[in-house]
């Protein structure tokens, strides 16, 4: 029970009512039934959306802009809470982490965003179709990344705590206090275990991360034909994705230098001086961000490039499902 604390709803919806004095708090709403993060005012406190997978914008978007100035002045600004990111986003940043904070080559845009903001994931209470997370060995809930993990009971918010940052967030918080119920953990649990059984009932036969890496880097170049088929370069996928990251710097005028993201599912996004394209045939782009997730990432990082989300398969206006690609390999 020491890292659990409690809070009345009613009692948390006026904190983040005052906490918006100081803080940018974004979090997870309902918009035509479906759920995606909004820039919270006190009149949207009570929209804010608890438990539920998944919201349509990845996580990375808060980190790494579609287009950033990176000749710009590296202004903090207020201090930022995001509410509602489940688990598979918040272990997406793992990954994200290894790259923009490695001690060699840190990102001051990156480092400052994430020092700037407090995590507040919450954990899902049930799945959408694609969501394959526990496959690759991602829990539906936080256990760390985030700072705190949230919970809806009935009337009462219940957070654990998942760093020394939402620990000492939550000291400054005069209503949250420590709970005398001790059927919480028994909640909790049963929560916890309630989707990890329906993520296992959905996925069955979808191959783990490492067998999926072996399965892709021995498949033959027929299942990249059939499957980059119905492919349309839009860059979707890696667009959606919480883990993709490649980017183009551009020079504009006024030596200003604008950090652009990029997929490797675009025409050209390997073309060099001379014309040279090693990606140029569609077969070979669609086949590369495969390899990149489940084979080249894991040779050279800790954390998993794939997380599980499903989004890549609910964008693709091909209807391309790579679970389905994986099932037929396996």
């Amino acid at each position: 029970m020491q890292n659990l604390r409690c809070i009345n709803k009613e009692d948390w919806n006026s904190t983040l009512k005052r906490l918006l004095v100081s803080h940018l708090i974004y979090a997870t709403t309902e918009n035509n039934s479906h759920l995606d993060y909004e820039l919270i005012t006190e009149a949207d406190v009570n929209r804010i959306s608890y438990n539920r997978p998944k919201p349509v914008t990845p996580l990375k978007s808060f980190f790494l802009p579609v287009s950033e100035n990176v000749t710009a002045t590296n202004s903090h600004g207020k201090p930022r809470i995001i509410i509602g990111t489940p688990n598979c986003d918040t272990e997406g940043l793992g990954i994200l982490d290894e790259m923009y904070l490695d001690k060699d080559f840190k990102d001051i845009f990156y480092k400052s965003k994430r020092e700037n903001t407090i995590l507040i994931s919450a954990d899902c209470f049930g799945i959408l179709e694609h969501c394959h997370c526990l496959s690759y060995g991602i829990k539906p809930y936080s256990n760390g990344i985030a700072d705190l993990s949230i919970l809806e009971k009935g009337g009462m918010m219940i957070f654990r705590i998942l760093s020394t940052k939402g620990e000492q967030f939550l000291n400054t918080l005069t209503a949250v206090v420590i709970p005398e119920d001790k059927n919480i953990v028994e909640f909790i649990e049963e929560k916890h275990s309630s989707t990890e059984s329906l993520l296992k009932e959905a996925n069955k036969g979808l191959p783990d991360y490492k067998r999926t890496g072996s399965l892709v880097s021995e498949a033959k170049k027929e299942i990249w034909k059939k499957y980059s088929a119905k492919c349309v370069s839009c860059g979707a996928c890696a667009t959606i994705c919480p883990t993709c990251t490649c980017f183009l710097l551009i020079d504009k005028p006024g030596f200003e230098k604008i950090k652009q993201l990029d997929a490797c599912q675009y025409p050209g996004f390997e073309r060099v001086a001379g014309g040279e394209d090693g990606l140029a045939e569609l077969p070979q782009r669609f086949r590369n961000r495969y390899m990149c997730k489940y084979v080249w990432k894991p040779e050279r990082f800790n954390s998993v490039a794939c997380t599980g989300c499903g989004r890549c398969i609910e964008a693709c206006i091909g209807k391309i499902n790579k679970n389905e690609l994986f099932m037929e390999l396996a």
